[in-house]
């Protein structure tokens, strides 16, 4: 019997080649082809049975239906229910990333935890830790009482086997790239093999009604290692983020067939696992009483909630002749537009200056709003005039200098007087500034009146 002719299949890309190379055609990378067998995977159907084979005819309906919405099951996570969009919902698929050692298998043993001892049944299969480290993991965060049934194996054939004959609520893989299926001849983790293992676990989910979550390695781009259609399988794909030196992660969903994609998961690590934080901003802000130059508070949205976060920028004379622009947890694109706006517009002059700007606590912002509590902080670092402790700023700013209003305005508002802060520097409201609800609020149509302010100390 002839033996099957090898092909060779790039792990970044997935593209397929007949024969060997040191680089990939498709992506360019290097030393990233593997060989894997040419035989048709199992159930595959030949072209010719396909072209005869007559289908059942499809039943269209309407847009127009009375069906509920999709029960939930409450974990009894707060912060993860809140990014699953209200729970997770029993026949859905998610997946998992992070960076290594961010927490992720950690996130899901207290989810596990909590959700059992709300009385869902709770499967949890490790590929990467034998049973007695989840214990003493589990001991660690005081929840080695709860009833999770726990098993270490990477098979994909017992695992199926195993789910197929036991009713489960959730379903924790850990990880996707540890599992292997006997029918391919690649390794666990390649793409052959996290692409077949990822679609038979969905497959479960949607013929068993148990949901599933999937944890996915990361490469050192943060992109989910292995082929982009794992993505594209799920219902979810949730990101727990964290950076080295912060105690927080923050848990986002950059897809949710089931709610929304702009709400986040705050949580606090400890020794003893994870916390979750209620109010993000009493983290993100600190403790100091003196505002120094250079510090802006800015009331920012995430998802659905209100965040108040420190932004921090240091204007110093350069000492070579390139100066700096450095940037944390912001768009580098958007300070090197908004020190240009301030060049032209307001008269500042940042050519001879490096320029720092951090938004403290390791959060990353997003949204244009910042616009207007990082030029403020950039004028008061350039000018050595300090922003009133009690203010906070936020609106979006043009490329002609003006100032424009930004979505849920009063939201913001009443975070930053819930916080105990009495002044709002921002667009114009609907209320049209004055006292709104205790806060006083002062309007900024153009850059040059930020300036001006910031200049005179009146607010």
């Amino acid at each position: 019997m002839a033996r099957d002719s090898a092909l060779y299949v790039c792990q970044s890309c997935g593209s397929v080649h007949g024969k060997w190379s040191g680089q990939c055609a498709s992506c360019g990378q290097w030393n990233t082809l593997t060989e894997e067998s040419r035989s048709a995977p199992p159930g595959a159907i030949k072209p010719s049975a396909a072209a005869s084979a007559r289908g059942r005819g499809l039943q269209f309906e309407t847009l127009q239906s009375d069906t509920p919405e999709p029960p939930r099951i409450t974990t009894g996570v707060a912060e993860f229910d809140r990014v699953c969009g209200g729970g997770v919902v029993p026949g859905s698929a998610i997946l998992l990333s992070g960076d290594p050692g961010v927490g992720k298998s950690t996130l899901l043993l207290e989810v596990a935890a909590k959700a059992a001892l709300r009385g869902a049944r709770i499967a949890y299969i490790s590929g990467e830790e034998a049973v007695e480290q989840i214990r003493a993991r589990a001991k660690r965060m005081g929840l080695e009482q709860a009833p999770v049934n726990l098993a270490a194996a990477t098979a994909l054939r017992d695992i199926l086997g195993t789910l197929k004959r036991e009713q489960f609520d959730i379903v924790i893989v850990d990880s996707i790239q540890t599992l292997w299926s006997d029918v391919h001849e690649s390794g666990p983790g390649s793409i052959t093999q996290v692409r077949a293992c990822a679609g038979e676990m969905v497959r479960l989910a949607k013929t068993q009604g148990v949901a599933v979550v999937l944890v996915g390695h990361v490469t050192k781009d943060g992109q989910v290692a292995g082929p982009r259609v794992v993505e594209h399988l799920v219902d979810a794909v949730m990101t727990f983020e964290g950076e080295r030196g912060y105690p927080f992660r923050i848990l986002r969903a950059g897809k949710n067939r089931f709610g929304a994609t702009d709400e986040i998961g705050v949580f606090e690590m400890g020794d003893s696992g994870l916390r979750e934080v209620a109010n993000p901003s009493a983290l993100f802000l600190g403790d100091s009483k003196d505002r120094a130059p250079g510090a802006a508070v800015f009331a920012g949205i995430e998802g659905s909630r209100p965040v108040l976060v420190e932004i921090q920028a240091l204007v110093a004379p350069s000492a070579y002749g390139t100066p700096r622009r450095a940037v944390v947890g912001w768009d580098s694109g958007r300070l090197a537009m908004l020190l240009a706006v301030l060049e032209a517009r307001c008269g500042l002059g940042f050519g001879d200056k490096d320029v720092y700007l951090n938004v403290a606590g390791g959060l990353r912002i997003n949204e244009p709003a910042a616009d207007l509590a990082a030029a403020a902080a950039l004028i008061s670092s350039a000018l050595d005039m300090p922003l009133p402790q009690g203010c906070v700023v936020f609106g979006e700013i043009g490329l002609s200098g003006e100032v424009r209003s930004v979505g849920r305005a009063e939201a913001r508002v009443r975070e930053a007087q819930k916080l105990g802060f009495e002044h709002v520097l921002c667009p114009p409201l609907a209320q049209n500034g004055g006292k709104t609800k205790g806060v006083k609020v002062t309007s900024a149509t153009r850059l040059t009146d930020v300036v001006e302010r910031i200049s005179q100390n009146r607010y």
